[in-house]
């Protein structure tokens, strides 16, 4: 296997850094790989740790009177110029449990009360997002959104449109729309499975 045998931070920005690793690859030729990471040093990467705290969470959430709708978000991205779907989503404060985070992240996106559900161990670990680019890791918080939908927490720098989908309107959208790849997963779910989360449970 690889090894690396230096590492060297390239960027000091708030949210997200360029690390330079220098390394030796399976046939003993030297080379360099680049990853981007939330970590603010060294010390606090995951190749230093060996730890995989989720640095952000990602909510699935049902709403509407017979929780047959899924909540969206439809936000300006700049890497793509442009609009994607998404599920509502953010960064986990330090010393914040993701569940917490869930709640927090979907008030300030969508106005909407955020009650989560329990899930057999596994299904809302952190997993890796982009593992070629990132060591970002994400956990998945499922639950039920009450609540009408308002802007009026979101960020000045969020452009984003709340989007509650029946099974029709995902059809639409993964036909027709730009999609983040766990949203379009998830969303294939929502439009097979007969019962809210049915995939949630264990046999």
């Amino acid at each position: 296997m690889g090894k690396i045998t230096n590492i060297k931070k390239q960027t000091d920005n708030r949210f997200l850094n360029i690390y330079e690793l220098d390394n030796i690859h399976k046939s003993g030729r030297k080379g360099k790989y680049f990853v981007a990471s939330r970590a603010k040093d060294i010390d606090s990467l995951k190749i230093t740790t060996g730890k995989n705290n989720p640095d952000g969470v990602i909510i699935y959430a049902l709403s509407g009177e017979d929780k047959d709708k899924v909540v969206l978000i439809r936000q300006y991205r700049y890497p793509i110029n442009d609009y994607i779907y998404e599920f509502p989503a953010g960064l986990v404060e330090e010393g914040e449990d993701y569940s917490e985070a869930a709640g927090r992240e979907i008030y300030e996106e969508t106005g909407m009360r955020f009650t989560p559900i329990s899930v057999p161990d596994g299904y809302n670990r952190p997993f890796f997002t982009t593992i070629g680019m990132t060591d970002e890791s994400c956990a998945t918080v499922f639950g039920y959104c009450d609540g009408e939908p308002s802007h009026e927490h979101q960020e000045d720098s969020e452009e984003i449109e709340i989007i509650l989908a029946d099974k029709d309107e995902v059809r639409r959208i993964l036909k027709e729309e730009k999609i983040a790849i766990m949203t379009a997963y998830m969303l294939m779910h929502f439009i097979k499975d007969e019962e809210p989360f049915g995939f949630l449970k264990e046999d």
